[in-house]
């Protein structure tokens, strides 16, 4: 079996509710199994690995839906790691 990790500890202060909405949605898209951790979503699968650059995209089409686009960004961790990480906003 393998995985896939997303650290989610940015996306964390939106609420619990975002959390469990993307654990189902990814869940939706890849048929694989999606546990959530602590600060971080495992998604592990049977047989042939969901790829990291399909899960990124995943990631942010769900970005996109939830209008959080502007404020979080998807960058690539270490090795089967992908991290949703707050933007930077400048000030005015």
């Amino acid at each position: 079996m393998t995985e896939m990790k997303v650290d989610i500890s940015d996306l964390k202060s939106e609420g619990g509710d975002l959390i469990e909405e993307l654990a189902e949605f990814l869940k939706e898209k890849t048929e694989a199994e999606v546990e959530t951790a602590t600060d971080q979503l495992v998604v592990k699968r049977e047989g042939e690995n969901v790829s990291r650059s399909y899960l990124r995209v995943l990631l942010r089409k769900f970005l996109h839906k939830h209008e959080l686009k502007e404020y979080f960004r998807v960058i690539g961790g270490k090795e089967n790691t992908l991290i949703v990480k707050e933007r930077k906003i400048a000030e005015e």
